[in-house]
Protein backbone atom coordinates (compact mmCIF):
# COMPACT_ATOMS: atom_id res chain seq x y z
CA UNK A 1 0.00 0.00 0.00
CA UNK A 2 1.50 3.33 -1.11
CA UNK A 3 0.05 5.20 1.86
CA UNK A 4 1.66 2.83 4.33
CA UNK A 5 5.09 3.01 2.69
CA UNK A 6 4.94 6.82 2.80
CA UNK A 7 4.20 6.69 6.52
CA UNK A 8 7.00 4.18 7.15
CA UNK A 9 9.42 6.40 5.23
CA UNK A 10 8.56 9.33 7.53
CA UNK A 11 9.29 7.12 10.54
CA UNK A 12 12.67 6.16 9.10
CA UNK A 13 13.48 9.80 8.30
CA UNK A 14 12.74 10.59 11.93
CA UNK A 15 15.30 7.92 12.91
CA UNK A 16 12.64 5.85 14.64
CA UNK A 17 12.25 2.13 14.21
CA UNK A 18 8.97 0.50 13.35
CA UNK A 19 7.91 -1.55 16.36
CA UNK A 20 4.92 -3.91 16.10
CA UNK A 21 2.94 -1.57 18.37
CA UNK A 22 3.72 1.49 16.24
CA UNK A 23 2.84 -0.41 13.09
CA UNK A 24 -0.50 -1.51 14.54
CA UNK A 25 -1.36 2.03 15.66
CA UNK A 26 -0.51 3.42 12.22
CA UNK A 27 -2.66 0.75 10.55
CA UNK A 28 -5.55 1.55 12.91
CA UNK A 29 -5.63 5.09 11.57
CA UNK A 30 -5.13 4.13 7.93
CA UNK A 31 -7.98 1.60 8.19
CA UNK A 32 -10.27 4.24 9.75
CA UNK A 33 -10.09 7.30 7.51
CA UNK A 34 -12.30 10.11 8.71
CA UNK A 35 -12.38 8.82 12.28
CA UNK A 36 -10.91 10.95 15.03
CA UNK A 37 -9.65 8.57 17.69
CA UNK A 38 -8.74 9.52 21.24
CA UNK A 39 -5.80 7.91 23.05
CA UNK A 40 -8.27 5.86 25.08
CA UNK A 41 -9.97 4.55 21.93
CA UNK A 42 -6.59 3.69 20.38
CA UNK A 43 -5.62 1.87 23.58
CA UNK A 44 -8.80 -0.23 23.51
CA UNK A 45 -8.26 -1.17 19.87
CA UNK A 46 -4.55 -2.00 20.28
CA UNK A 47 -5.21 -4.15 23.37
CA UNK A 48 -7.08 -6.61 21.17
CA UNK A 49 -3.70 -7.65 19.74
CA UNK A 50 -1.26 -6.55 22.47
CA UNK A 51 -3.01 -7.32 25.77
CA UNK A 52 -0.20 -5.90 27.91
CA UNK A 53 0.23 -2.56 26.17
CA UNK A 54 -0.12 0.32 28.59
CA UNK A 55 -1.64 3.76 28.14
CA UNK A 56 1.82 5.34 28.56
CA UNK A 57 3.06 3.47 25.48
CA UNK A 58 0.02 4.59 23.49
CA UNK A 59 0.51 8.21 24.58
CA UNK A 60 4.23 8.14 23.71
CA UNK A 61 3.49 6.59 20.31
CA UNK A 62 0.77 9.13 19.51
CA UNK A 63 3.11 11.96 20.55
CA UNK A 64 5.91 10.58 18.36
CA UNK A 65 3.65 10.07 15.34
CA UNK A 66 2.29 13.60 15.75
CA UNK A 67 5.79 15.06 16.01
CA UNK A 68 6.78 13.21 12.80
CA UNK A 69 3.63 14.60 11.10
CA UNK A 70 2.23 11.10 10.57
CA UNK A 71 -0.76 11.92 12.76
CA UNK A 72 -2.49 15.21 13.29
CA UNK A 73 -3.74 16.10 16.76
CA UNK A 74 -7.13 17.83 16.85
CA UNK A 75 -9.21 19.27 19.66
CA UNK A 76 -12.99 19.48 19.38
CA UNK A 77 -13.62 21.16 22.75
CA UNK A 78 -14.70 17.89 24.35
CA UNK A 79 -11.81 17.73 26.81
CA UNK A 80 -9.61 15.25 24.95
CA UNK A 81 -7.19 15.27 22.11
CA UNK A 82 -8.12 13.27 19.05
CA UNK A 83 -5.91 12.06 16.26
CA UNK A 84 -6.23 11.35 12.57
CA UNK A 85 -3.82 10.09 9.95
CA UNK A 86 -2.00 12.75 7.93
CA UNK A 87 -1.40 11.29 4.50
CA UNK A 88 -0.98 14.68 2.85
CA UNK A 89 2.65 15.25 1.98
CA UNK A 90 2.27 18.55 0.12
CA UNK A 91 1.62 22.05 1.40
CA UNK A 92 -2.07 21.67 0.58
CA UNK A 93 -4.35 22.57 3.46
CA UNK A 94 -5.95 19.81 5.40
CA UNK A 95 -9.67 19.23 5.43
CA UNK A 96 -12.02 21.01 7.81
CA UNK A 97 -14.50 19.80 10.41
CA UNK A 98 -18.12 20.30 11.40
CA UNK A 99 -18.79 19.33 15.03
CA UNK A 100 -22.29 18.69 16.36
CA UNK A 101 -22.69 20.25 19.80
CA UNK A 102 -25.47 17.80 20.68
CA UNK A 103 -24.21 14.32 19.69
CA UNK A 104 -20.53 15.31 19.20
CA UNK A 105 -20.44 13.74 15.75
CA UNK A 106 -17.62 15.09 13.59
CA UNK A 107 -17.95 15.38 9.83
CA UNK A 108 -15.20 16.42 7.44
CA UNK A 109 -15.35 18.56 4.33
CA UNK A 110 -12.65 19.25 1.79
CA UNK A 111 -13.63 22.63 0.37
CA UNK A 112 -11.11 25.34 1.18
CA UNK A 113 -13.16 28.37 2.14
CA UNK A 114 -10.25 30.63 3.02
CA UNK A 115 -8.22 30.91 -0.20
CA UNK A 116 -9.32 34.51 -0.90
CA UNK A 117 -8.56 35.57 2.67
CA UNK A 118 -5.11 33.97 2.48
CA UNK A 119 -4.37 35.80 -0.78
CA UNK A 120 -5.50 39.06 0.81
CA UNK A 121 -3.31 38.51 3.88
CA UNK A 122 -0.33 37.96 1.61
CA UNK A 123 -1.07 40.98 -0.60
CA UNK A 124 -1.96 43.43 2.18
CA UNK A 125 0.23 42.28 5.05
CA UNK A 126 2.93 40.10 3.54
CA UNK A 127 1.74 37.17 5.66
CA UNK A 128 1.96 33.81 3.88
CA UNK A 129 -0.41 31.24 5.38
CA UNK A 130 1.08 27.74 5.34
CA UNK A 131 -1.81 25.99 7.06
CA UNK A 132 -5.04 26.68 8.87
CA UNK A 133 -7.65 24.82 10.83
CA UNK A 134 -11.33 25.52 10.45
CA UNK A 135 -14.05 24.04 12.66
CA UNK A 136 -17.74 24.79 12.63
CA UNK A 137 -19.77 24.03 15.74
CA UNK A 138 -23.50 23.55 15.34
CA UNK A 139 -26.22 20.94 15.07
CA UNK A 140 -26.00 18.04 12.63
CA UNK A 141 -28.88 17.04 10.37
CA UNK A 142 -29.88 14.06 12.54
CA UNK A 143 -30.00 16.09 15.77
CA UNK A 144 -31.91 18.89 14.05
CA UNK A 145 -34.53 16.36 12.89
CA UNK A 146 -34.83 14.90 16.39
CA UNK A 147 -35.19 18.40 17.83
CA UNK A 148 -37.91 19.33 15.34
CA UNK A 149 -39.71 16.03 15.92
CA UNK A 150 -39.74 16.66 19.67
CA UNK A 151 -41.24 20.12 19.22
CA UNK A 152 -44.11 18.82 17.07
CA UNK A 153 -45.15 16.29 19.72
CA UNK A 154 -45.41 18.95 22.44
Amino acid sequence: MAQLSSVYRRLEEGAKRLTPQRELIIKLFIDRPGQHLSAEEVHQLVRREFRDIGMATVYRTLELLTRLDILQQIHFNDGRARYEINLETTDVHRHHHMVCVRCHRVEEFQEDLLEQLEERLLAERGFRVVDHELKFYGTCRQCARKQQGGRRRS
